[in-house]
């Protein structure tokens, strides 16, 4: 952790960019707890919540053709600011959701909202090997990933205690509230990056990017690699395990907060403790061991407080990684494909994040098990270590520290 703190201690620009994620993460939890919460209220059957958990996802893949040539193009802060502002709007109108009836605008705010949010992140993805280099850069995306994973936990937590005592609309209001915030603290931040100029139109960018990763064979496989991290998005099955196995025992609302809690714990301490022991051989061990974890989920689902304990353990190896397969990614291509690889490489994270919610939905309405369902998961993972093997023996993938 002490090297976390010196990082932040010796760079403005990486600690007041990790200030703004911390606030603007924090928010968002709130409003997430707060749909699923509305959704279970009002009925909805299986179909819904896996549809509502794709849409915030699907967002960002129909948007990354577009935003990585446009990140390329335009300074970060002022893209940055601008998408701060629809994310506060479309957040704030989430409060106008009261029925059924208005299912589609809250369908389309989710879309929108996620859409900012995906570019907005894609933007500073695409900045940080720009200022950051080496041990440093993987430190830096371990550290985004650590204060996801607490804004995760305590927003979770949190949202939960709000939704059960004061309602929806509070949530959905606090959190537009914390995007305010961090709107401007970042107006106030100098952030001294050079825009590399190609003389290239918008489709000759496109094209040009498929070119290289042609010749970049291994640029493709990092980004298929990492796309194996979007089998964690449990959303739509968790939404699914409360109404199923816990809204007896607690509070819809408590329990699933609790529940995205007990795995962000993991997700926070993961990488402290393992981060330093990982390296391009070993992740494949960790591949397998989330599988695992996964597994055992499973077994534990019917009990909600084992399920909590499992949980911890799920979300204990998911920020190594994604934070150790982007970080790689970053490290084997050219600066100056930067915003437009990464965008590429999100569209895919979030097409297999989008696809497992789409999935779950699906096979729960056709009478697949909640717990065969996770199996299936964990069995996802376990190919993805096989695939990460193969790419090692087959292609020249630099090291991190190199």
């Amino acid at each position: 952790m002490n090297e976390y703190i010196k990082l932040l201690q010796s760079h403005q620009t990486l600690r007041r960019l990790s200030i703004i994620q911390l606030i603007a993460y924090f928010g968002a939890w709130f409003s997430n707890v707060a749909i699923y919460t509305l959704l279970l209220e009002m009925g909805v059957d299986a179909r819904v919540i896996a549809f509502t958990a794709m849409l915030h996802f699907l967002a960002g893949v129909v948007q990354a053709p577009f935003s990585g040539v446009i990140i390329d193009s335009v300074k970060p802060k002022k893209l940055m600011l601008f998408l701060i502002c629809i994310e506060i709007f479309a957040t704030l109108f989430l409060i106008l959701v009261n029925s059924l009836q208005d299912l589609w605008l809250l369908y389309t705010l989710i879309f929108v909202k996620m859409a900012a949010a995906s570019f907005y992140f894609t933007t500073e993805m695409s900045l940080l090997p720009k200022i950051l280099d080496g041990d440093k850069l993987q430190k830096a995306n371990e550290l985004h990933s650590i204060i996801w994973s607490f804004s995760y936990t305590l927003g979770m937590a949190l949202s939960g205690f709000v939704v059960y005592l004061f309602g929806v609309k509070v949530a959905f209001i606090l959190d537009a509230c914390m995007f305010v915030i961090g709107f401007f603290l970042l107006y106030n931040l100098e952030i001294k990056v050079e825009i590399i100029k190609s003389g290239e139109n918008l489709l000759q960018m496109m094209k040009g990017t498929f070119s290289y990763l042609k010749q970049t064979p291994q640029a493709l496989h990092l980004m298929l690699i990492h796309a194996f991290v979007g089998l964690t998005a449990f959303d739509a099955l968790v939404a699914l395990m409360v109404d199923k196995y816990y809204a007896s025992v607690i509070a819809t609302s408590l329990a699933l907060g609790l529940m995205h809690t007990s795995r962000a714990i993991g997700l926070v301490i993961g990488p402290i403790i393992i981060s330093k022991w990982v390296n391009n051989k070993r992740i494949v061990y960790i591949f397998v061991m989330q599988g695992i974890c996964v597994w055992f989920w499973a077994f534990m689902m019917h009990n909600f407080y084992l399920s909590l304990l499992a949980s911890v353990f799920v979300g204990f190896f998911t920020t190594t990684l994604w934070s150790y397969t982007y970080t790689l990614l970053q490290k084997n291509i050219e600066e100056k494909y930067y915003g437009r690889i990464v965008a590429y490489n999100d569209m895919l994270f979030l097409s297999a994040a989008a696809f497992t919610s789409f999935m779950i939905g699906f096979l729960a309405t056709n009478d697949f098990s909640l717990e065969l369902i996770t199996i299936l998961i964990g069995i996802g993972f376990m190919l993805g270590g096989l695939y990460f093997s193969w790419i090692l023996k087959s292609q020249n993938i630099k090291d991190i520290s190199q």
